[in-house]
């Protein structure tokens, strides 16, 4: 179990620098960078699409204007080729002139309400390029500072496995199987007696049964935090 103990000990300090590296302030804020950038990316392409589809309506609404101009003209002809005989052809002839030019008032609501917002948004895609641009510059910049801490962190993670593994082959192979499948758990997954009674991981008591066994050498768990437990 001492060789056990020793290989830990490696196995923690090559743990340890891989969660430094995973914790690493540089690449914590690269990757909200990223996810910044891609965002921003989203919400550029939700805006062209938007203003595609006011275009795409704009078009729809000058045919639509096309002919209701073209309906009023003919109607014009109409009335004065065909005048109304009576006030009640008369009406007719005016509440169809109204409904025309009812609609192409509307369409022209339309058109303005529809270019203003295609230029709001124009403007939202020109500042979000902006940003987008401030954005990547950090993220350029920061990405190779943080290549370089990597290097260096990587390196020494490289370093300390090898001594990891250099122990692991003094290790019985039950054993290691043991800490492997303790390690899914609880990490460390080998503890140290301390206080003569307590668990090392969690300073849970230890029955007096249980103690004798430590003592005498034997392989024990802790019922509680489930690590191998050593003196």
């Amino acid at each position: 179990m001492e060789r056990l103990w020793d290989y830990q000990e490696a196995d923690v300090a090559a743990d340890n620098v891989n969660k430094e590296i995973a914790r690493s302030p540089k690449r914590l804020r690269l990757l909200k960078l990223r996810d910044n950038i891609k965002k921003q990316q989203r919400f550029l392409k939700t805006l062209e699409n938007e203003v595609l589809a006011m275009l795409d309506r704009i078009e729809i609404i000058k045919e639509a204007i096309g002919m209701n101009e073209e309906q009023l003209k003919q109607l014009q002809t109409k009335i004065q080729t065909e005048p109304a005989q009576d006030s009640g052809e008369a009406g007719a002839y005016i509440s169809e002139v109204q409904r025309i030019v009812k609609d192409l008032n509307s369409f022209d609501q339309e058109t303005k309400k529809i270019r203003q917002e295609a230029a709001d948004r124009e403007k939202k895609q020109r500042d979000v390029k902006r940003l987008a641009v401030k954005i990547k510059l950090e993220f350029d910049e920061l990405r190779d500072e943080y290549n370089t801490e990597y290097q260096t962190m990587s390196g020494e993670l490289k370093r300390l496995r090898a001594i990891a593994a250099e122990k692991a082959k003094l290790v019985d192979k039950e054993d290691m199987e043991r800490y492997n499948a303790i390690k899914k758990h609880s990490t460390p997954p080998m503890a140290k007696l301390i206080d003569d009674k307590l668990c090392g991981g969690c300073n849970m008591s230890f029955p007096s049964s249980v103690l004798i066994d430590i003592k005498a050498g034997k392989y024990v768990e802790c019922e509680t935090c489930g690590r191998m437990i050593i003196l």
